[in-house]
């Protein structure tokens, strides 16, 4: 481990405490160097899950790449950091619950989807559209209507 800050490999844990409901280990940690404070997670390393892409090529999931996603359908909407972080838990627990080594990445979108339907619906008709592929305006303006009358 090297301090964020300086590189330094001089690096103390001041605390340590669970997270994320269980499911990590938080650690708070002070460089030695320079003083300054950090936190780290720690997750159990779990087997690795392939993602089958929708042209059948796999690629190992990534929680940075799904959260990159849902940040960028949630920018300047009123969704917190640790409502994404929940989700982001809620999908890998679903994935790893299955037991399998390999799963669609349509089972990621629409868990995605659905979580950010709930959330909030201009997210959500954000990350439709592209994970969706809308072509058109017709395209979005159908996914709206279906929207809408599921919200009355």
């Amino acid at each position: 481990m090297k301090c964020p800050y300086c590189g330094s490999e001089d690096i103390r844990v001041i605390d340590s405490r669970p997270a994320d409901e269980q499911n990590a280990i938080r650690r708070r940690r002070e460089c030695e160097k320079c003083g300054k404070r950090f936190t780290t997670y720690e997750r159990l390393e779990t087997f690795p899950l392939m993602v089958i892409k929708k042209d059948e090529s796999r690629e190992p999931y990534d929680r940075e790449k799904a959260e990159k996603g849902i940040v960028l359908a949630c920018h300047k909407r009123p969704v917190s950091a640790s409502q994404i972080s929940k989700m982001l838990d809620d999908l890998e627990s679903l994935l790893y619950n299955t037991g399998k080594r390999e799963v669609p990445a349509s089972v990621i979108g629409e868990f995605i989807m659905e979580s950010l339907r709930e959330l909030d619906a201009v997210a959500y008709v954000r990350f439709a559209s592209v994970y969706r592929e809308f072509k058109d305006v017709d395209t979005f303006a159908e996914e709206i209507t279906k929207l809408l009358k599921t919200k009355k």
